[in-house]
């Protein structure tokens, strides 16, 4: 069931494919997350960013004054957009850790703040990253390690290390939580900052992935000096600020399972091109099959994400709906893409490239960053806890 699909709706679904099919840029888009791999990519990538924030596609919900939609816009709005942008195999905007930190800098920032770095995100000429993530503080992010001491002019000086930053290496900014507050509970005694990634004893390092490409980096910070304008908000308050920002993204699990569903599509035209007991795979009925299991899923899970984007929209969303979603997309990414494996066979798991992989290596691709998310935003096992205790309550 498309909840919420009302023919306004539908109408601005039109809108958004045709400007998605006359002006994407020329990018092959892969599977996951993805950074640009060379600047003359990046440069396609943050025009691209420019055009979709000057057509109102994204940034849509910033208020009107900072170049946002107002009334006009709606989170069901966001969900046709994310949507449209998969089915056309069109990139998302490159602005990811932008979308953070903008809605940080309109909540919580200073007007001087907001005229500062606003106006450049919304052009594209900005790229931020996302200084959240530590090697030891992955599901729980308040644990982090990273200190920000005051200096005598107001500043901070900044001292730890960061891991998973998207686009680190193409960043000219990052919005980081450190901490401010050792003695502090754990959520209270963190602060949220913004950071030149040029500035001396920032060192970013990228990390070299199983998919075969660098998209997230580590981040190193050596006593970086901050001055007074680089703090969001309050001192101690960073974590309320963080969840603010988290809390304004609700499109990506439905754009995620767009994403899912014409995987299942691909699984299809892959069965049709690849033998069983000598005859096409697809008419073996195993296979027809589990590929009907797998299509069946997918379309619950896309009946799930609306109705969570309906309950949000009416404030009675529930603790253990995100969850819910989350596990359910990157367990069904992995089952999807190892399924096609078991289909292809050894030419299955051949990189882009080779002469002889299926699909052009898209397989491997896609089962190898499948895997991906059953860690990242959250863990398989952490979702699955918060189910249990939040859903079910069951004891921790």
């Amino acid at each position: 069931m498309d909840y919420g699909m009302t023919p306004e709706l539908e109408e601005f679904r039109a809108e958004v494919s045709e400007f998605v099919a006359a002006n994407k840029p020329a990018i092959t888009v892969k599977a996951g997350v993805r950074s640009a791999e060379d600047a003359e990519e990046l440069a396609l990538l943050k025009e691209w960013t420019g055009k979709l924030f000057a057509a109102g596609y994204v940034g849509a919900d910033w208020p009107e004054q900072y170049g946002g939609k107002g009334s006009a816009h709606s989170s069901e709005k966001d969900v046709v957009v994310g949507e449209e942008l998969a089915r056309g195999r069109a990139p998302a905007a490159i602005q990811g850790a932008a979308h953070l930190v903008s809605h940080a800098l309109i909540d919580f920032g200073t007007e001087e703040q907001r005229q500062k770095y606003l106006p450049r995100i919304r052009t594209g000429e900005l790229i931020f990253c996302q200084l959240f993530s530590e090697p030891s503080s992955g599901s729980d992010l308040a644990s982090l390690r990273t200190k920000a001491v005051p200096t005598e002019n107001g500043g901070f000086k900044v001292t730890g290390q960061k891991v998973w930053t998207t686009n680190g290496h193409w960043a000219d900014y990052g919005y980081l939580l450190a901490r401010t507050d050792p003695d502090a509970p754990k959520h209270r005694g963190i602060s949220a900052f913004i950071v030149d990634m040029r500035l001396p004893g920032v060192e970013v390092r990228p990390l070299r992935e199983m998919t075969g490409t660098s998209d997230f980096n580590e981040v190193f910070l050596d006593n970086v000096e901050l001055g007074p304008d680089a703090l969001i908000g309050e001192v101690n308050r960073g974590w309320g600020i963080a969840n603010s920002s988290l809390g304004h993204e609700r499109s990506g699990v439905a754009t995620s399972t767009v994403r899912l569903q014409q995987n299942v599509e691909a699984l299809k035209d892959l069965a049709k091109n690849v033998t069983r007991n000598g005859r096409p795979a697809i008419e073996d009925g195993a296979v027809q099959d589990r590929i009907g299991e797998l299509s069946a899923a997918v379309t619950a899970l896309s009946a799930l994400v609306y109705a969570n984007i309906s309950r949000w929209s009416r404030k009675t969303e529930r603790p253990y709906d995100a969850p819910m979603t989350k596990l359910m997309f990157s367990e069904l990414g992995v089952d999807i893409a190892r399924f096609a494996l078991e289909l292809a066979g050894e030419a299955g798991i051949l990189v882009e490239g080779d002469a002889n992989a299926i699909d052009r290596g898209r397989w491997q691709d896609e089962f190898l960053y499948a895997r991906a998310y059953t860690i990242a935003g959250g863990s398989s096992e952490i979702m699955r806890n918060l189910i249990a205790e939040r859903g079910l309550g069951m004891p921790r």
